[in-house]
């Protein structure tokens, strides 16, 4: 998919209303009553499960800005986080009949945006090879934030760690999975992902000291 091209995905025929208002009617009034509040996620919930192409568009632009930022994190490029994207959303749609509703569906859609980063992860981890470059080995102490500093700053960094390391960082750091999970997620050691996640944060430190960014040390 080139880059920019991002699209909202149709599985049904039944409401194809083009141009809509960024505030659209709540999908079970009738056409025309002037109801102008959004849909409720439920609503749309179950728009998109009976196959109504306004519900699936809706739920796209919902959280498709969300979901990229989620994937730009696990990509190295632009191009890369579209393409994870894309996938993330078909299998939303694929699979929407069988989230639960004990969640959030901002959750539910970011955990498969999540899956699907990991498995673009897996199909590139054999053609990627990058040096860690000139880092130390360790960090002056246990743990540090990256809260209050630039974002792009930040998210350009983080793109720029070794495919490895990014996974792990992410997934440890950001979602909040154990070592263990982790361990089990990219078929690595308990061990392995605690060493990686040293390392990344080794490196995003040292880059952070390069560009003369104090930083932040917590517990």
């Amino acid at each position: 998919m080139s880059s920019g091209a991002l699209t909202w995905f149709a599985f049904g025929a039944d409401d194809v209303l083009p141009d809509q208002p960024a505030t659209a009617p709540r999908l079970t009034a009738s056409r025309s009553a002037a109801v102008t509040s959004p849909p409720t996620e439920a609503e749309l919930i179950d728009g998109c499960l009976r196959g109504r192409q306004l519900a699936q568009k809706l739920l796209y632009d919902k959280y498709a800005g969300k979901m990229m930022a989620v994937c730009l994190r696990y990509a190295q490029t632009t191009f890369e986080a579209e393409d994870v994207l894309q996938e993330g959303f078909l299998t939303v749609f694929r699979t929407l009949a069988s989230f639960r509703r004990e969640c959030p569906l901002e959750f539910w859609i970011r955990r498969i945006m999540i899956n699907a980063a990991l498995r673009q992860h897996r199909r590139n981890a054999s053609l990627v090879a990058v040096s860690d470059g000139d880092y130390p080995e360790t960090l002056a102490s246990e743990e540090f934030t990256l809260s209050n500093y630039n974002f792009n700053e930040l998210l350009e960094m983080v793109q720029e760690l070794a495919p490895r390391y990014r996974m792990v960082f992410n997934l440890y750091a950001i979602e909040g999975y154990t070592h263990k999970e982790i361990g089990e997620l990219l078929s690595i050691t308990e061990g392995t992902s605690k060493s990686q996640y040293s390392r990344a944060r080794v490196i995003l430190q040292t880059k952070l000291e390069r560009l003369g960014a104090p930083t932040r040390h917590v517990r």
